[in-house]
């Protein structure tokens, strides 16, 4: 019987020599291979390995770009030179002449130098140290030629932060820094490490996420002295998204020439959208101050300012709002069955309520008045009387159903939320009942009243679009660095005035009689060719001493000044309607302080992008030259 070839014993003895053969082969490739690197090239690769070594670097993401709604760029990058020391990299024998060096270069301190290098080596030998951030062009160079004498020292370059607008878009944009070690031990940047840079204010901190892009890194081949060899791999860094606005950088610059000067706030949104399209809070500051670091000049010039140059008074900011709060005890009052358009109300400059006389801003009174003429003319003994018909909680229902009382919702931080008083939230707060005086100081938008510019003005765009409140929108969009978008905002409905529309009509008349009437108190603000509502205020700082002075009409401190307000919408041919408020700090009175600020920014508004009139923002002349009374509402 014929054996199987498994079976034959020769064939056994034939895979055995074949295996033998194989496992000689690899075996002697090894051994010249290992003679050839430890013998004959052994001195070489042992030099190569003391004196190079692979390092992580990372690759700190550009971050994106914050543009207007034209595209013109309001926070961009530019390139920075930061000299680093490698602690492990500076020999111990050369250590004192790269500290006489770099002193000679950069006015480093030796000894601080020295200091700084020994504890680095022994904590963390290979962790680049910052010496110099963003090294001047003269300077850069000086150290660049003097490198070979610099063991451990590198030039490095990043992107930082630049704001071309400056101070004009400070309070929107905000400022990047340093993240602190409170910040990195709270996770409120999770991606964030030590040395980053990230978003301390504005929208450079609340979209902070979509901003800074993601980190990417690099293995390089350093030689003794921590000079780069090679880059050996590279995963690239991914820049962070671009944000578009909804600002109009034109309107933005505006209303910051018109604020020259002064203390307070401008905002203007469309009424029917929401969008808002200048917000400019002064005195402001320079946001690429912070990028670096304050020096104590700059701190202290910032710190000790009492304007508080560093608050967004258009959204921080909560003051009485004055007579611009009228508008929502007329609102009240004709839902609620309290008046109607013709009720009359006598004025004789003040109203008595029991022993205490409430003066109007109108020594000799306004006779009698009605609710288009007390809106157009501003007449406090008119809601005097109705503040006290209607009551605080009904006042106070009004008033959180018109935005007060709540932040606006801009996305940015420090919202003041206001004051919207109820006699429950009086008792809350101090532990006394409500007293019915306070309800006529309230109903003239006084007493304990708070409000923010933001507020009126979503307030005013409502008015003007038959009653939608929208939340004001900064951001219009989202977009990757090739243009694909990744977000789209769009209007977002608040809620709306708790007010008919029939009455809202009503309202609007008394209005259009504050700038167009003969008695109106902004008669200042009227233009050629655009029809402007609107509603002055001035809201006291101190208290009446007596019937016939303000004490600021007997202190001359700026302190002691009302503040003036103005707040309007107008509907420009072949635009969107616009809503701008205006609040001068101790301005003085609305009617002359704030409303031709408001009259200028409008005019501007309504002639962007006409043929000939590209800028289109030169300050026009009022309709008529006529100034208003000094003590006009």
């Amino acid at each position: 019987m014929d054996l199987r070839k498994s079976d034959r014993p020769d064939w056994y003895r034939t895979r055995v020599a074949w295996v033998f053969f194989a496992m000689m082969a690899a075996f002697a490739v090894l051994f010249i291979r290992l003679y050839q690197l430890q013998v004959l090239q052994g001195d070489e690769y042992r030099r190569l390995s003391e004196n190079n070594c692979i390092r992580l670097q990372y690759l700190t993401p550009a971050r994106g770009l914050v543009r207007d709604s034209r595209g013109l760029v309001l926070a961009e990058n530019r390139p920075a030179f930061d000299v680093l020391m490698t602690p492990r990299d500076v020999p111990e024998k050369e250590q004192r002449n790269v500290a006489v060096l770099l002193f000679r270069l950069l006015s480093l301190e030796p000894k601080k130098f020295l200091e700084t290098l020994k504890t680095a080596r022994k904590k963390a030998p290979f962790t680049p140290i910052t010496l110099r951030q963003d090294l001047p062009r003269d300077l850069l160079a000086a150290v660049e030629t003097r490198l070979f004498d610099l063991p451990g020292i590198s030039v490095a370059v990043r992107a930082t932060r630049y704001y071309p607008l400056g101070p004009v878009a400070a309070h929107i944009t905000g400022y990047v820094g340093e993240v602190n070690e409170k910040e990195l031990a709270a996770e409120e940047f999770p991606d964030a490490r030590a040395g980053d840079a990230v978003g301390k204010f504005g929208l450079e901190k609340s979209l902070n996420q979509e901003l800074a892009g993601r980190r990417g890194g690099r293995q390089v081949e350093v030689d003794a002295r921590g000079r780069m060899v090679s880059v050996l791999s590279t995963i690239p860094a991914e820049p962070g998204s671009n944000v578009y606005l909804t600002l109009d950088s034109r309107l933005q610059r505006k209303a910051a020439e018109l604020m020259e000067g002064q203390s307070g706030a401008v905002a203007a949104v469309e009424t029917r959208t929401g969008k808002v399209l200048a917000m400019v809070s002064v005195p402001s500051f320079d946001p690429n101050w912070f990028i670096e670091g304050l020096s104590t000049s700059q701190w202290k010039e910032l710190s000790e300012n009492p304007d508080r140059p560093l608050q967004n008074k258009a959204i921080a900011g909560a003051y009485p709002p004055g007579s611009t709060y009228k508008v929502i005890p007329a609102m009240a009052g004709l839902e609620e069955g309290i008046i109607n358009p013709d009720s009359p109300t006598y004025c004789p400059g003040y109203y008595q309520f029991g022993n205490r006389k409430f003066l109007c801003w109108k020594k000799t009174g306004h006779g009698t008045v009605a609710l288009e003429r007390a809106l157009a003319e501003s007449c406090d003994v008119y809601f005097y009387r109705l503040g006290e018909h209607l009551g605080v909680d009904r006042l106070g229902y009004y008033a959180f159903g018109c935005g007060m009382g709540q932040e606006p919702g801009t996305g940015l931080d420090h919202e003041a939320q206001g004051i919207a008083p109820t006699a429950t939230w009086k008792k809350k707060r101090t532990g006394r009942p409500w007293v019915t005086g306070e309800t006529l100081s309230l109903s003239i938008g006084q007493g304990y009243n708070l409000a923010t510019p933001m507020q009126i003005l979503t307030l005013y765009a409502a008015i003007e679009n038959g009653g939608t409140r929208y939340r004001p929108q900064l951001v219009s969009r989202v977009e990757t660095t090739d243009g694909k978008t990744m977000t789209s905002f769009r209007p977002l409905v608040e809620g709306r005035l708790p007010v008919s529309r029939k009455n809202l009509a009503l309202i609007e008349q008394g209005l259009y009689g504050v700038v167009h009437a003969p008695g109106g108190t902004a008669r200042i603000a009227r233009l050629p060719n655009v029809e402007i509502w609107g509603k002055t205020g001035t809201a006291q700082v101190v208290s009446r001493r007596d019937e016939s002075k303000f004490v600021n009409e007997l202190r001359s401190d700026r302190m002691f000044q009302d503040h003036a307000w103005f707040v309007a919408y107008a509907r420009p041919e072949g635009k969107q309607p616009i809503a701008v408020v205006v609040l001068v700090e101790h301005g003085g009175h609305g009617g002359s302080a704030a409303a031709p600020v408001a009259r200028d920014l409008i005019a501007c508004y309504a002639r962007l992008d006409k043929p000939g009139n590209e800028k289109g923002c030169a300050s026009p002349a009022a309709e008529t030259p006529e100034e208003p009374d000094e003590d006009r509402d």
